[in-house]
């Protein structure tokens, strides 16, 4: 995760200064998630037939070879718009090759009384990749340069390839079916549909993805000026650290100290705090309190986000787990390519303050109407 996030800090550097262009960089945010949406029951699908190390594996190999591909284009200074769109698109089916399968891997790994200790730390780690990407990537461009330090970068996907390659694995299923086309989407959702949990947990992160989602971090500039500070500098980048800090915090308190099991009338729960938290930022009007509030926000949203996903897998038939968490991520993850309709186009019409503060308002809503309907559902 640390040097997929170096790479978008500087891949999106060179765009910028090259093209200038608004409506490219929009098509890196629609190019990432996008496929998650299209494809992430088919990869699940694979996951579910095939050693989800070898998935996870070629999934690191596509990231590796786009950024070779970056690096040799800055190097001879051939980059034109087509390279970068066709490159973005290579990164974002890398991404969802890899992460349905390295999910069921992990189920594959421990018993489901750890699952949900092991949901928690691998996002712990996602987060830490996440939180320290940005500050590895601006030195690695500082003492590299955008060229050699995007090569350098091929090497960070290494270790994770060549452990896979004899990791411990041994499947617990029997190989699922064949993959139906684009009927397999419907045909999971039939089979999970008499399963509340797995139903109000998927509508749970597929509302939040869709109506809040992380659309807000864009706009995170225009928040900055408003809460005082329009230098950038340290104060910004503490901005956009301050939600992954918070997640990063609950990671590690969480799991040391055995806290939260996981619940979905708790992952419900959590995402509500979560909706006050978004809003609450979205109209604070001090810096110090818009920075706590971020922090929490982060906390409470990977300790709702591992909870739900440790439930579905749980909860999904052995055979076809794999097609459930693709499910899962096309909710969770696919539906971000929208993200920035509600809170983006939004905040140009009402402002970005408004525009979050209702979303967060329209989604605690929908939250509080899943958790009523399934009162008596859930423990």
């Amino acid at each position: 995760m640390m040097a997929d996030s170096i790479e978008h800090v500087i891949s999106y550097w060179i765009i910028f200064e090259k093209f200038h262009s608004p409506a490219l960089a929009g098509f890196a945010v629609i190019a990432h998630w996008l496929p998650f949406l299209l494809f992430s029951v088919w990869s699940g699908a694979l996951a579910d037939r095939f050693d989800p190390r070898r998935l996870i594996q070629l999934g690191m190999l596509l990231f590796m070879s786009v950024s070779f591909a970056w690096g040799v284009l800055f190097l001879t200074d051939s980059l034109e718009m087509w390279h970068a769109g066709a490159l973005l698109v290579v990164h974002g089916l890398a991404g969802v090759l890899w992460m349905p399968a390295a999910q069921l891997f992990i189920h594959e790994l421990v018993d489901d009384s750890l699952l949900h200790s092991a949901i928690r730390l691998t996002a712990t780690a996602r987060w830490l990749g996440l939180l320290f990407g940005p500050a590895v990537g601006g030195v690695i461009l500082l003492v590299l340069g955008p060229a050699w330090g995007i090569l350098f970068n091929v090497l960070i996907y290494l270790p994770l390839i060549l452990y896979l390659w004899k990791a411990p694995y041994q499947r617990k299923h029997a190989v699922a079916p064949g993959i139906r086309g684009y009927r397999e989407i419907f045909f999971v959702i039939k089979k999970i549909s008499s399963n509340p949990v797995i139903v109000s947990m998927t509508l749970l992160v597929g509302a939040a993805s869709l109506i809040v989602g992380n659309a807000y971090q864009a706009q995170m500039p225009e928040f900055a000026v408003h809460l005082g500070q329009p230098d950038g500098g340290i104060a910004y980048s503490a901005l956009l650290g301050a939600d992954a800090a918070g997640a990063l915090t609950a990671g590690l308190l969480l799991e040391s100290r055995g806290l939260l099991p996981a619940r979905p009338r708790s992952a419900l729960v959590l995402a509500v705090l979560w909706c006050l938290a978004m809003g609450s930022f979205a109209l604070a009007n001090n810096y110090a309190l818009a920075l706590a509030i971020l922090f929490v926000a982060g906390f409470v949203e990977l300790a709702f986000y591992a909870m739900a996903q440790t439930l579905v897998q749980v909860h999904a038939p052995a055979a076809m787990r794999g097609r459930v968490i693709g499910v899962f991520a096309m909710a969770s993850l696919g539906t971000r390519a929208f993200s920035g309709v509600t809170v983006g186009l939004g905040g140009s019409l009402i402002g970005i303050h408004w525009s979050l503060a209702l979303s967060a308002a329209a989604l605690f809503l929908f939250i509080m109407i899943l958790l009523f309907r399934n009162l008596r559902s859930f423990p």
